[in-house]
């Protein structure tokens, strides 16, 4: 019997671009100030949150369509607007490369970065996954700030 997949890879990237417009909204909820140093329990500020799934998105697409893995990371922004101009190009960047991943690449195994061994589709879903999680964690600090976050369900 063949597996039948249960959702194509358009279907995948548009429920991380979904997400990703909800993050995006989380960013943009936050005060300048408090985006870059505030913190709940030595947590870590959600700027820096932000730019780790902002370094995690194109990288890793970069090494799964080419199998080398960049080591390099970029300039990280210091305001607000600059980590917002990061976030949209990443987006746009997302959109560019997806569809030259190579078929069947998601069922592949490859080591990301040399140090996470595992399928493809499994580091997608981590990508997901720590997203999802640490966007968690800008909720609660919204609410700690006074400040209602965005609806979790809207992701236009």
């Amino acid at each position: 019997m063949a597996d039948t997949a249960y959702i194509t890879p358009a279907q995948l990237l548009a429920r991380w671009q979904e997400n990703r417009r909800l993050t995006r909204r989380v960013i943009e909820a936050f005060p300048e100030k408090e985006l870059f140093e505030f913190s709940v329990g030595g947590m870590r500020p959600f700027a820096t949150l932000a730019l780790e799934f902002i370094g995690m998105a194109v990288p890793t697409l970069q090494g799964i369509i080419t199998r080398q893995w960049p080591t390099e990371p970029g300039p990280k922004p210091t305001t607000k607007a600059g980590l917002l101009r990061a976030w949209d190009d990443a987006t746009a960047e997302i959109d560019r490369l997806w569809p030259t991943i190579p078929p069947g690449r998601f069922q592949e195994d490859d080591v990301a970065f040399g140090q996470w061994p595992g399928p493809i589709w499994g580091l997608f879903m981590y990508i997901f996954e720590n997203e999802v999680h640490h966007r968690g964690q800008g909720y609660v600090y919204l609410r700690v700030l006074g400040i209602e976050p965005p609806a979790f369900w809207e992701r236009t």
